[in-house]
């Protein structure tokens, strides 16, 4: 089968297409023929491995020194069952799903960069919401699951005042519409240029990072989600910080270690099938354009998702 492997660490184009073993299902598992996969932030933090020192050795503590251990990336699927096996009941061959191939920081299977991908029955897998292609189902358990974690940390009621900086981005432009399921006033800090899409997301209020005194436009909030954490900062964001009202909450995607429990995966294709949530793409990329892909994400200018079609 077809595969994008990870030769090293370091520059997008150590991305290379190869032909590898297809893989086969153990008992408690299923084969994926996978129609889309995404490229996310985190896809691209772990191949060019930029960052401080202690944090390189931990990167390749986890994910194999010099090089990834297991060279596919990617943990994200949207396919069609092909094989199964001998144990599995939830699933039959045929069966359009999706998946995320992150159930814990120890529960992780990378692999999706490719035709195929085995993964547990009981893992984040599910049947794909049957009002969305391949590529949509592709583009919601990353963002999706990010930002179903971030409003884990808070406890939203109707009509209070959230704001979220970043929110362009996969997991912003989730955040904004859990959040207005959720009853929230949403203010959206990206630049004025996602405006619409932001708004046509629920945003009510909107503020452009890139003004000139943007600060101005801050008011205060019961809840300010940081969904791009540590990797980008601006004075606007930092005052953000500090514009909450008595009691209120800064909340960070680098707050902690994010969780995927399945009951938030299953929320979120619920949400999804009832029209509550919509997946944003941004672009569509064929599998042989991986290099160009990931250099567009780590532009870090994208609008939602950027997503490989097979």
């Amino acid at each position: 089968m077809r595969a994008i492997e990870c030769t090293q660490y370091g520059a997008a184009e150590h991305l290379v297409l190869s032909e590898v073993a297809k893989p086969e299902p153990k008992a408690n598992e299923v084969l994926i023929k996978i129609r889309a996969t995404s490229v996310t932030t985190s896809d691209v933090l772990i191949r060019g491995l930029k960052a401080s020192p202690l944090a390189k050795f931990m990167v390749q503590l986890i994910f194999g020194f010099g090089k990834p251990r297991n060279p596919i990336l990617g943990m994200v699927s949207a396919g069609v069952v092909e094989a199964k096996g001998a144990k599995v009941t939830q699933f039959k061959v045929g069966d359009e799903v999706f998946a995320y191939g992150s159930m814990s920081p120890t529960k992780r299977h990378f692999g999706s960069y490719a035709d195929y991908i085995c993964l547990p029955e009981d893992w984040n897998i599910a049947l794909k919401p049957k009002n969305r292609s391949f590529e949509e189902a592709a583009a919601i358990p990353y963002g999706g699951l990010l930002a179903s974690h971030l409003l884990t940390k808070a406890s939203i009621k109707k009509g209070n005042k959230v704001l979220i900086y970043g929110a362009s981005g996969s997991i912003g432009t989730m955040a904004i519409q859990l959040a207005k399921y959720a009853g929230a006033e949403v203010t959206s800090v990206c630049s004025s240029g996602n405006f619409e899409l932001v708004k046509s997301l629920g945003s009510d209020k909107h503020i452009d990072y890139k003004k000139e005194d943007a600060e101005l436009d801050l008011e205060r909030y019961h809840y300010v989600f940081d969904a791009v954490g540590n990797s980008k900062t601006s004075k606007l964001k930092e005052l953000s910080k500090k514009a909450l009202l008595p009691g209120g909450k800064y909340i960070s995607i680098d707050h902690g270690t994010p969780l995927s429990p399945k009951v938030a995966f299953l929320k979120l294709k619920s949400l999804t099938e009832q029209n509550w949530i919509k997946p944003v793409i941004d672009r569509v990329y064929p599998l042989e354009q991986m290099v160009e892909a990931h250099q567009y994400v780590e532009a870090g200018h994208k609008r939602g998702n950027v997503i490989i079609s097979l």
